[in-house]
């Protein structure tokens, strides 16, 4: 059976995330909301055309990203690694 303890906790964390998503949608909603405020009605003025940064660029940005995150993580991943994980 499970304790009053662990019911009341789970009470918790379910209001407690369900509380979240509420102000969470309610921030997105009001964040949207004042974008879509702000730009104009029409879209005349937005050109669709190349993007603002090449091929080459992101395949440059994307190695880099992920020599920094195995650099940021190496230590991470010897110890678990040491640990048999």
């Amino acid at each position: 059976m499970i304790s009053v303890l662990t019911q009341e906790r789970l009470l918790g964390a379910t209001l407690g995330s369900i509380f979240t998503g509420i102000v969470v949608f309610e921030q997105r909603r009001s964040i949207y909301r004042s974008i879509s405020d702000t730009q104009p009605q029409s879209n005349s003025q937005f050109q669709v055309g190349e993007p603002i940064i090449g091929k080459e660029t992101r395949s440059e940005l994307a190695r880099m990203w992920n020599k920094g995150v195995d650099q940021a993580f190496e230590p991470a991943i010897q110890y678990l690694s040491s640990r048999g994980w």
